[in-house]
């Protein structure tokens, strides 16, 4: 899977937010701040996660941003889905949608297992999670893998 800068800044944004609650809304300025995230492209990725309703918004002096629900129920996988769409496409389309003849079937199950196994870490790690620095223990096991950390070629 690739992760594209719009998904990686939307998931720093959002940690972002949780981090700072929902006392007061926080200034996209202040977001992009600091995460290091140019404002105009983060206007762009805050406005999706608006429609997706992830977050919400205020305008004015005393406007920003905040999340629409509790951290906690916001997983990384409903933002990657907000600003870029399916987790796992083929082809732009549905890996279930696609069909393959012959010697290459079996690929077709290949994709849905690739989407299988990214949905079981993006859909089981939330804001909260995020924010607090603490992963779920079956997320840090797969990351403190040795082998995790090897760049194949």
């Amino acid at each position: 899977m690739r992760i594209s800068a719009k998904a990686d800044y939307a998931v720093r944004a959002a940690i972002e937010l949780a981090s700072q609650g929902t006392e007061r809304p926080t200034k996209g300025d202040a977001v992009a701040q600091a995460q290091g995230i140019p404002l105009k492209f983060l206007e762009n990725i805050l406005a999706d996660m608006r429609h997706a309703g992830l977050i919400t918004s205020r305008r004015g002096a005393e406007g920003g941003y905040w999340l629409a629900r509790p951290a906690e129920e916001i997983t990384v996988a409903d933002i990657i889905r907000a600003v870029e769409g399916p987790l796992a496409s083929v082809r732009g389309g549905r890996p279930e949608d696609v069909e393959y003849a012959g010697s290459a079937e079996p690929l077709q199950r290949v994709w849905i297992s690739v989407r299988a196994s990214l949905r079981s870490v993006v859909e089981n790690v939330t804001l909260a999670d995020l924010a607090s620095g603490t992963l779920p223990k079956d997320i840090e096991a797969l990351a403190k893998d040795p082998e995790a950390w090897v760049t194949r070629r």
